[in-house]
């Protein structure tokens, strides 16, 4: 079975069965008047919604508050919808030094623990740098391609970003899965 173009009369079963780019999906939501905003499992799942039962979803997203905080010091608190602001990125880079970035555990490390000092976040980020080197980073599932090029280079040493990149292409044109898998190799 060859990856269909998405329209609106496009089986729910094959649509999920391939692999679509985040543009391909915001394009077939801009034509069908559906909302196209949100990350990419957001709008794979609204479309399947709409291909199964016509019904246009619309998600309501409440306004983030803007935290302003002008000086932060080590013993302050996390505020509340922690948003990485520019106050932000100039305190830890002074506390940590430049090679200081706002990685997504460390992120998500920050929005999860509200109410916790800076000081404990510098713990907490050291932390996640050392469990980084220690051990193969999750990669989320929105990232398919970052994960299949990863695992396909764990298993062939020596080969090209072009080979990857060959087998990647072939196997996004596929239904089914888009996880690496040593017969990818018979795409070269």
């Amino acid at each position: 079975m060859k990856k269909q173009v998405i329209d609106k009369n496009l089986d729910v079963n094959t649509f999920r069965h391939f692999y679509y780019l985040k543009e391909e999906l915001i394009t077939f939501c801009k034509q069908e008047g559906m909302q196209a905003t949100g990350s990419k499992e957001e709008l794979t799942n609204r479309i399947a919604h709409y291909l199964e039962t016509g019904e246009k979803l619309r998600i309501k997203r409440s306004p983030k508050r803007r935290n302003t905080i002008d000086k932060i010091y080590l013993e302050s608190k996390i505020e509340d919808n922690f948003v990485c602001t520019e106050a932000h990125r100039a305190f830890y880079k002074e506390k940590i030094g430049k090679s200081f970035s706002f990685n997504v555990k460390f992120q998500q490390w920050l929005k999860q623990n509200t109410g916790k000092t800076y000081q404990d976040s510098i713990t907490a980020y050291y932390q996640i740098l050392e469990d980084k080197r220690e051990n193969k980073p999750k990669i989320d599932k929105q990232f398919e391609y970052n994960t299949y090029i990863r695992d396909f280079f764990h298993d062939n040493k020596g080969k090209s970003l072009k080979d990857a990149i060959t087998c990647w292409k072939h196997k996004k044109s596929l239904p089914g899965h888009n996880k690496y898998e040593k017969s990818d190799m018979e795409f070269l």
